[in-house]
C-alpha cells in the first residue's frame, strides 16, 4: 500500500492533471494506517522495528495529507472552471463529495444569473433528499449519506432509513434489501 500511496502522491505533485485513484483507495489506505498503528502499539518503543514503523507512519501521514490537499485543489479548480469532473479518476468518497460541490456551483451560477436579470433568487441551504427504508443483510460500516449526514454502522438485520441515492448503491452491492411498506 505504501508504494501505491507514493505513486499517487508523486503523480499529483508532478502533474497539473488529476491522477487516477482506485475506487477503494481511501478505504484501503485507512486500513493500512490502522494496521500500522496497531502493530506499533504492540511493540516495545525501543526496538528497531518500532522506530521503523514510526518513521513509516510519519511518511505515510505526510504523503496522504499532501495527496488529499493537492486533489482537493485540483477538483475545486475544475469545478470553478466548469470543467467536467472525470468520475473514473475519483475514489468513491471523492465522487460523493464532488456531488455536493457541483450542487453548490450550480446553485451559485443560478443565483448569479438571477442577479444579472435583476432578480434575487431564494437561496435554500438544504436540499431535500428522499429516503427509503432498508434491511441490512450484511454488516456495513458507517457511511456518509447523499445529504452529508452519517448513517450507521449497521449490523445484519438492522432496518434504517437512508437517502435513495445511497440505498441504490447498498442494494446493488448486495448489502441491503428494500423494505416494502404497505
Amino acid at each position: 500500500m505504501y508504494d501505491e500511496l507514493y505513486v499517487a502522491w508523486q503523480f499529483e505533485n508532478e502533474n497539473a492533471a488529476l491522477g487516477n485513484l482506485s475506487r477503494d483507495f481511501y478505504v484501503r489506505i485507512a486500513d493500512y494506517v490502522r494496521r500500522i498503528k496497531e502493530e506499533n502499539r504492540m511493540l516495545d518503543r525501543k526496538t528497531v522495528k518500532a522506530s521503523l514503523l514510526e518513521n513509516e507512519m510519519r511518511h505515510v501521514k505526510r504523503m496522504l495529507q499532501e495527496l488529499v490537499w493537492l486533489r482537493y485543489k485540483k477538483l475545486i479548480r475544475m469545478i470553478s472552471e466548469n470543467q467536467k469532473i472525470p468520475s473514473d479518476l475519483l475514489a468513491v468518497e471523492e465522487t460523493k463529495l464532488c456531488a455536493g460541490f457541483l450542487t453548490f456551483a450550480e446553485a451559485y451560477q443560478r443565483f448569479a444569473k438571477g442577479l444579472l436579470r435583476g432578480q434575487v433568487l431564494a437561496v435554500s441551504t438544504e436540499k431535500a433528499h428522499k429516503r427509503v427504508a432498508l434491511r441490512f443483510v450484511k454488516e456495513v460500516p458507517a457511511i456518509i449519506g447523499a445529504d452529508m449526514k452519517t448513517y450507521g454502522p449497521f449490523m445484519v438485520e438492522d432496518v434504517a432509513s437512508v437517502p435513495v441515492e445511497n440505498a441504490k448503491i447498498l442494494i446493488k452491492q448486495g448489502l441491503a434489501e428494500l423494505v416494502e411498506v404497505s
